[in-house]
């Protein structure tokens, strides 16, 4: 039974990125309850309630797309590394999910821009494919 849970909670997310990234905000926002918090610690947002988090980010004028990288969890907790492109601008993303009764009740994300690799560590960095 919790394996089931699992698989519907993995699909529930690849359905989620997956209208993120093709623009789709009805079926995005699926995922929320309707009480659903989200928060942005790196700019102090809180946004309360699944339509106010729809509209948020139907306002913003930006063309967005998605690039998932991994998505990892167990349970109630669920973790997305993806990569966020604003306009052709990179942001790498973690988005952290908590899941009850199969909807996410709360979700912080973090979002980090790209920077030049550092000299000192050279010798022993490999370029991901």
């Amino acid at each position: 039974m919790a394996d089931d849970r699992q698989a519907l909670i993995r699909a529930t997310l690849d359905r989620h990125w997956a209208a993120s990234d093709a623009g789709d905000l009805e079926t995005e926002h699926e995922i929320y309850r309707e009480d659903a918090v989200l928060d942005y610690p790196q700019s102090g947002e809180r946004i309360r309630g699944r339509r106010h988090i729809q509209l948020s980010r139907a306002a913003q004028p930006n063309r967005k797309r998605f690039e998932v990288r991994r998505v990892v969890g167990d349970g109630a907790l669920w973790v997305t590394e993806f990569v966020l492109t604003y306009d052709g601008r990179p942001s790498f993303t973690v988005s952290i999910m908590q899941f009850v009764d199969g909807q996410v009740a709360h979700e912080t994300q973090y979002f980090a821009d790209a920077f030049a690799p550092g000299p000192s560590r050279a010798q022993w960095v490999e370029r991901p494919g």
